[in-house]
C-alpha cells in the first residue's frame, strides 16, 4: 500500500521507534508512519535490510534512521534509544513489535524455543519500556505501542508458550497504563497476518498447519494502519487496545 507524502494529512511530527522493523508488521508500520511525515527509527538484527528500508523511505521523501538492535540485550536497546535521541532530540512513540513464534506441542520439549520466545516476546518488550521510560517521564508525554496477538486472547494447541508471552504483554501493558497519567499505552493484537513470523516454526507438522491457514491472512499494512490510527489520536485520548484480524478468521 502506497501513501505518498505529498497527500498525507497534516499531523504533529513524532519520533517513532520501531523494533523488528526489517520485515512484516514492523516494516509496514515504518512505511506507513514515514509516509505520514513522522521520523521513524528502525531497529532489528538484520542491519542490511534496515539500511535498504531506510533508503526506500528517504527516497520517498521520508525520514528514517536505521540502527542494529537485539531486543534481548538491554544495552543494545539503550543504544537504540540513545541513537534516536541523538538524531531527533526526543522520543514520542515506541512500537514494541519484535517477536518470534516457534510453535510446537509442549511434549515436544523444545525448551530452547520456549526460552527464545520469553526472551524476545516478553523480555524484549520490557527492555524497550525500561529504555524509553526515563525520557518519556522527563518529557511528560509518550506513547508505548505493544504488538501482542490474538493468541494473547486465547490459547490453542502448539501455542501454549507463545500465548503465555502474549498474555503477559497485555498484562504488563495494562499495568503500565494504570501506573501513569502522562503515558499513553496501546496493545494491538493481530490475527493471521502475512509476515515472516511463521518462518520461526521448526516443528514441520505445526509449520504446515499454519501455512494452511495463511490463505485468509491480512497484509501487514493493516496493522501498520492500526498503529497510525492509535498514535494519531488527540493527546488526551488513549486507544488502549485494538484487535485486527481477517474477517474470515474464527
Amino acid at each position: 500500500m502506497t501513501h505518498p507524502l505529498s497527500t498525507a494529512a497534516p499531523e504533529t511530527v513524532k519520533t517513532v521507534l520501531i523494533t523488528g522493523a526489517s520485515s512484516g508488521i514492523g516494516e509496514a508500520t515504518a512505511r506507513r508512519l514515514a509516509a505520514a511525515g513522522h521520523h521513524v527509527v528502525l531497529g532489528a538484527r538484520r542491519a542490511g535490510r534496515l539500511a535498504t528500508l531506510a533508503k526506500d523511505i528517504e527516497a520517498a521523501g521520508g525520514s528514517a534512521l536505521p540502527h542494529a538492535l537485539d531486543v534481548t540485550d538491554p544495552l543494545s536497546m539503550r543504544a537504540f534509544v540513545q541513537a534516536a535521541l541523538d538524531q531527533y532530540g526526543r522520543i514520542d512513540v515506541l512500537v514494541n513489535n519484535a517477536g518470534v513464534m516457534p510453535l510446537s506441542r509442549l511434549d515436544a520439549l523444545r525448551t530452547d524455543e520456549w526460552d527464545r520466545m520469553i526472551d524476545v516476546n516478553l523480555r524484549g518488550v520490557l527492555h524497550g519500556i525500561a529504555a524509553v521510560l526515563p525520557t518519556m517521564t522527563s518529557q511528560g508525554a509518550g506513547h508505548i505501542v505493544n504488538i501482542a496477538s490474538v493468541s494473547g486472547l486465547r490459547v490453542d494447541p502448539t501455542a501454549a508458550v507463545y500465548s503465555a508471552t502474549k498474555h503477559a504483554v497485555r498484562a504488563l501493558s495494562e499495568g503500565l497504563r494504570q501506573e501513569s497519567r502522562h503515558l499513553r499505552v496501546t496493545v494491538i493484537s493481530p490475527g493471521l497476518t502475512r509476515s515472516e513470523l511463521a518462518d520461526t516454526i521448526a516443528d514441520q507438522d505445526t509449520k504446515d498447519a499454519v501455512a494452511g491457514q495463511m490463505a485468509i491472512a491480512i497484509p501487514a499494512a493493516a496493522i501498520g494502519e492500526a498503529v497510525h490510527y492509535a498514535i494519531g489520536q488527540p493527546s488526551d485520548v488513549d486507544v488502549n487496545e485494538l484487535v485486527v484480524r481477517p474477517a474470515a478468521q474464527g
